[in-house]
């Protein structure tokens, strides 16, 4: 095996000063979460966004487990040059030779040995005595040091283990050759004041504590993995193990950017920082929502949707005076474009006012009272109000208006290993009925080509959302689009039991849309009407 010259993120010993590692385990402990596997191409792809990103160590999966794993992880191994890849493996000589032949093409290789320590685990699961559970982890570090570059050595169940049974196995692991020192807090129990005592604990009783990093790895069962993990970090861990997004087992890990913009905003408490490019922390987030299917709630710290979105007149009137009035950071900083200032019946006159500024209106103040009037009204019926929205609004038209084009007939046809094909018929306000036919990599694709030809309004589709309103074989399902045209955003949803017709249905919606934004203006009704 060939060694590469030294970097400070993965050598043995402390990492630079100031420093926290990232030890990323999306693809090992999230991915193996309910709901959230992934194939070997995505896994890839993944892991090269997550190398763009700047972790340091990157846990790419359980070699042992299954051959899909061993491959994913060889894959890994050999594309990436500049993130140490990581194999998970209990602590048997097979586990640990499978991830050792999984990670031979590795730029930097690190094998993860664990094994439960806490009573629970020995009694229950395990059945070994203290001294069995010592002497299997030093054979399990002895076996992988001369297999990859660096070990980390990881107490399954450790902080429902004795202190000081747990920094005698520190201690033996470390004079076997182990580099990380890894206190889980596998059930997620502990809280950020306990966390911290016990670092402080093993970091003074551990022998040899001062040639190894102390690492972190803490799930949310009680919503604490965050605040455990900067806990641990404020009592001497300096790497941390964390997944986009928080996925993981039960309740989720603690989330990788939620630690890295914490370490970043309060960077003058902590003194720490990380080699994360945090512009990337959103793109990598939707990757992951993307490539699992899985969406992020939409009020995720750093990533969710709410996350730089305010839709309070108080909050808005501040933010337009101010950004730094409520927000800690800039959405830019974690590579979101902007902050939104959501539209709703919470909103104010001012956030009104800027919209419709960006959207090319200059009402005097007689017509604002007018729109915002209307605007107030649909706010009620509405949970929020979009641009195409307030266009209609402030060219006096009517924004819950449905035409002028109707679906009056759809059908589909998809193929096996090829193409699908739909045809429409559309009837528009004027009297005139319309045929078109196309071809799609889908019968969605198919449909909204069908549609654009016969309207001549070309969408270019930016997002396409479908779910089911009900249960049972016959609930129906609501089709949302978000499309591009001349520059703007525009959005509709369709509502059927079918979900193709119900996409034609939200993408005629857009169309309307267009073509009414597109009609001579009007004066916008009085505010009394």
């Amino acid at each position: 095996m060939n060694h590469p010259e030294s970097d400070p993120a993965s050598t043995p010993g402390a990492p630079a000063a100031g420093r926290v590692r990232i030890f990323d385990t999306t693809l090992r402990d999230g991915e193996q979460a309910p709901g959230f596997s992934m194939d070997a191409p995505a896994k890839l792809r993944l892991a090269q966004a997550l190398e763009a990103l700047g972790v340091d160590v990157l846990e790419a999966g359980f070699a042992a487990a299954s051959p899909d794993d061993f491959a994913a992880i060889a894959r890994i191994a050999g594309t990436l040059r500049s993130t140490t890849v990581c194999a998970l493996a209990r602590c048997q000589h097979g586990d640990i030779d499978s991830a050792a032949r999984a990670l031979e093409r590795a730029w930097r290789s690190r094998i993860h040995v664990f094994i439960s320590t806490s009573p629970l685990h020995r009694e229950h699961k395990l059945g070994l005595s203290r001294q069995q559970v010592v002497d299997a982890a030093c054979a399990a570090v002895e076996r992988a040091r001369g297999l990859c570059h660096e070990v980390e050595f990881s107490a399954e169940d450790a902080m429902r283990t004795e202190p000081e049974f747990l920094a005698e196995v520190f201690s033996a692991v470390v004079a076997a050759g182990a580099t990380t020192l890894n206190a889980p807090d596998t059930v997620g129990y502990m809280t950020p004041a306990e966390i911290a005592q016990r670092f402080a604990f093993l970091r003074a009783h551990v022998r040899g504590a001062e040639t190894v990093v102390f690492s972190a790895h803490c799930h949310d069962d009680l919503g604490l993995a965050a605040a455990n993990s900067l806990a641990a970090i404020e009592a001497g861990a300096r790497q941390v193990e964390c997944t986009i997004n928080g996925i993981g087992e039960r309740a989720g890990n603690a989330a990788l950017e939620e630690i890295v913009m914490a370490l970043k905003v309060r960077g003058a408490h902590f003194g720490l920082d990380t080699r994360i490019d945090t512009r990337k922390l959103y793109p990598t987030s939707r990757l992951l929502s993307q490539l699992t299917g899985q969406n992020v709630q939409r009020n995720k710290a750093i990533v969710g949707d709410n996350a730089f979105a305010h839709e309070s007149g108080i909050h808005q009137h501040g933010m337009l005076k101010h950004r730094d009035t409520y927000e800690i950071m800039r959405p830019q900083d974690v590579g979101i474009a902007e902050t939104r200032l959501v539209l709703g019946k919470h909103s104010g006159r001012a956030a009104l006012r800027q919209r419709l500024a960006v959207l090319g209106h200059a009402p005097d103040e007689a017509t604002l009272d007018a729109i915002f009037a209307r605007f107030k009204a649909l706010a009620d019926r509405k949970r929020e109000v979009h641009d195409e929205d307030l266009d209609a609004i402030a060219l006096g038209q009517d924004p819950d208006a449905q035409g002028p084009w109707r679906l009056m007939q759809l059908n589909t046809s998809t193929h096996l290993g090829g193409s699908a094909s739909a045809s429409v018929r559309l009837a528009h306000a004027d009297g005139r009925q319309l045929s078109e036919a196309a071809i799609g990599d889908g019968p969605v694709d198919a449909v909204l080509r069908a549609i654009e030809r016969a309207t001549g309004s070309a969408l270019e589709l930016a997002q396409f959302q479908v779910r089911a309103v009900g249960a049972g074989g016959d609930a129906q399902g609501q089709a949302h689009l978000l499309a591009h045209h001349d520059g703007r955003e525009w959005r509709g949803h369709g509502v059927s039991t079918d979900i193709v017709e119900a996409t034609a249905q939200a993408a005629l919606a857009i169309v309307n849309r267009i073509t009414r934004h597109h009609a001579p203006a009007q004066a916008p009704a009085a505010a009394n009407q």
